[in-house]
């Protein structure tokens, strides 16, 4: 079809297309429960939650009530959609897979058949310095305690003990210091036998009480042994007294508790005390499968500079050999070396044997329980899992911690906008704008520091359960309102150049137990101006800590009431043509000195404080009053001075403040 233009120019008519408008239109994946923004942002991201309400204009839906994060019902997600001039579909759900427990477990009892007789094990418990190692020194003949740094187990000790009748005792020696409550826990978990150790001179302490506790939550029998029964003021008789308070019971009170009165340091009694415990090791009929599958302990973990990761271990069921293939937690192992606790390399290790462990690919922690698995590759499963699993629950804890802060907001959020109420959303979203823009983000560069003060740590210990123990202390710290700390890293092993940059990054202080820190790093940490601090002894550590959270306080201005005055009458004086009022007082304790500061109070109120223009005795200028002595002085302030005000007379002095955590020790 040809037509005339304007212009009289024949034009070719293009016919309309078809369809126009049913074009293609943009598609919006929508889901049950979405809130204002979470439509927004579905439909486009740059439109904003304003096009949400300008689609919902002219409907039934009371639009201010609605909000960025109120939940919309379907019908008004389709409509506000439609009105947008697109369409929707649903979103498909995915349902997300299971995945299959690879995990391993201990196997189920033996046939009682298989078992044999196994020695027993035997934890060493009690109170600091009650003599627990020095008992265990005199049993196998060796020197311990002379070694431990200022005199004090601080790790556990695991060895075999062969009597002189033969018999084999697993020793465990635990420490006293109240720093290693978690360590005594884990001694008790593995026990068969508890020897509580008190001083004949000491008696009942915290730590023994401690102990007491431990044995009875494991259900562990109790062997006791009175120590230090040689010195002059030990009272043995008294100890087994005051033990009948925590339900210990000894023999000849009527319970079944044997008490052995020993001697650590002189060897007294110490073989008594072994027949005791093999006695009751066979009331108890000790035994165990040396066949099967490989289970035990972690008792101690650390990292060895030649060997790598170690672990001391009780073998609780199996025979362990080279090349086996153990599972800890989320660390594995093919077992590389076996040694005593002589440092002697032994080829296997069965029931009730304490071992350590070398070949492991991680530090697994101690306290957990070790299982033997059939290959490599099962081990990688199990960890793998295991990794898997602790995820799941740390993001299930995360989603409750997260819903909890969301409730938290929106509660937050409504009570805000209470006031708002009666405003449309255009309205209260302007009013809003107004009322928070002091809060709108300043660049770094304009940033002001917080002013709160804190502390950031970085903790190195030589085996898993130091670091343990002082992370346990430091959980009890409660001064965060005058000082946070914050670990910001922790670790078994010597200080590294890593830990020395998490220090530098985070104006930290690295504090190191047992462990070591070569040249190189050393001077790296005084070049950062790190400072790094190494200690032998748990509780100087900790000391050491509480300085400086000491020294990062303010200093707090405390108040020295130098001398007290009493009002005898108000008198004017002239000074050239002006007149002066001075108040007449006697100096009734200490001095008033013109240099500190006074304060003027009437009963309880106060009145005045400042300084002395003037201070004179009789009609000489003076710059100190002593007591019993009178005075005429005026006041840098015009003041109603009356006869009975007091006139104090003080200095302040600042002094180093002190957080109110207390460790315990």
């Amino acid at each position: 079809m040809v037509g005339k233009g304007a212009s009289g120019k024949s034009q070719k008519y293009t016919p309309k297309p078809k369809n126009l408008d049913k074009q293609e239109k943009q598609g919006v994946e929508i889901r049950q429960n979405m809130t204002v923004s979470e439509l927004a942002q579905a439909m486009n991201r740059e439109i904003g939650t304003n096009h949400v309400y300008d689609a919902l204009l002219n409907t039934s839906l009371d639009l201010d009530q609605l909000e960025p994060d109120s939940v919309l019902e379907d019908r008004w997600i389709k409509e506000a959609v439609k009105r947008s001039g697109m369409k929707y579909k649903w979103a498909t759900l995915v349902e997300a897979k299971v995945r299959e427990n690879k995990d391993v477990l201990r196997q189920p009892p033996p046939d009682p058949a298989l078992l044999v007789s196994r020695p027993a094990v035997v934890t060493i418990m009690g109170h600091v310095d009650h003599g627990k190692t020095t008992l265990l020194d005199s049993l196998r003949k060796t020197q311990v305690a002379a070694m431990e740094a200022g005199g004090i187990t601080q790790h556990i000790g695991a060895f075999l003990v062969q009597l002189p009748s033969g018999e084999k005792i697993t020793f465990l020696d635990t420490p006293g210091h109240a720093a290693f409550s978690a360590m005594r826990a884990r001694g008790a978990l593995v026990t068969d036998i508890v020897i509580l150790v008190v001083a004949a001179d000491d008696g009942v302490m915290k730590q023994t009480v401690e102990s007491i506790q431990h044995a009875k939550t494991a259900k562990v029998p109790i062997i006791l042994a009175v120590n230090k029964c040689d010195k002059p003021q030990a009272d043995p008789q008294r100890v087994k007294e005051e033990l009948l308070a925590h339900d210990v019971v000894c023999e000849e009170f009527g319970g079944d508790v044997q008490a052995i009165h020993v001697s650590a340091l002189k060897g007294d009694n110490l073989m008594e005390l072994a027949e005791a415990t093999v006695t009751l090791a066979e009331v108890l009929e000790l035994r165990a499968d040396p066949v099967g599958q490989v289970e035990g302990t972690v008792i101690e973990s650390r990292t060895d500079k030649g060997k790598g990761p170690v672990t001391t271990a009780i073998i609780q069921r199996g025979t362990l050999r080279k090349g086996c293939t153990l599972v800890a937690g989320k660390a594995w192992a093919k077992v590389r070396f076996l040694f005593d606790e002589n440092g002697q390399s032994v080829n296997e290790a069965g029931p009730s044997v304490a071992v350590e462990i070398v070949g492991w690919k991680e530090l697994p922690s101690a306290g957990e329980e070790i299982v033997e698995v059939e290959s490599e590759q099962r081990a990688r499963e199990v960890v793998e899992w295991r990794i898997y699993a602790e995820e799941q629950e740390k993001l299930k804890g995360e989603q409750q911690a997260i819903e909890a802060k969301q409730r938290q907001h929106q509660e937050s959020y409504k009570r805000e906008r209470e006031g708002l109420a009666h405003l449309s959303w255009r309205q209260r979203k302007s009013a809003l704008y107004r009322a928070n823009k002091h809060r709108i983000a300043h660049r770094p560069s304009e940033r002001h520091e917080s002013a709160e003060l804190s502390l950031p740590v970085v903790i190195k210990g030589d085996v898993d359960g130091s670091v343990e123990a002082i992370l346990n202390i430091l959980e009890s710290y409660d001064a965060d309102q005058q000082c946070q700390m914050d670990i910001v890293h922790f670790g078994v092993g010597d200080v590294s150049e890593n830990d020395i940059n998490l220090a530098e990054t985070f104006s930290g202080t690295i504090y190191g137990f047992n462990v070591g820190a070569n040249k190189s790093i050393q001077q790296m940490a005084a070049k950062k101006g790190i400072p790094l601090k190494l200690h032998k002894v748990i509780y100087k550590l900790i000391d050491d800590l509480k300085e400086e959270v000491n020294s990062k306080l303010p200093p707090a201005v405390e108040e020295n009431v130098v001398g007290e005055a009493s009002v005898l009458a108000m008198f004017e004086v002239t000074v050239g043509k002006k007149k002066v009022l001075v108040a007449g007082c006697r100096v009734q304790k200490g001095q008033l000195d013109k240099r500190m500061k006074f304060r003027l109070t009437r009963g309880r109120d106060v009145l005045w404080e400042g300084s002395l223009t003037t201070l004179k005795h009789h009609k000489d200028d003076v710059q100190m009053v002593k007591t019993g002595m009178e005075c005429g002085l005026s006041l840098d302030k015009d003041i109603d001075i009356m006869a009975g005000d007091e006139i104090v007379c003080f200095e302040e002095i600042e002094v180093q403040q002190k957080i109110t955590w207390d460790p315990g020790f």
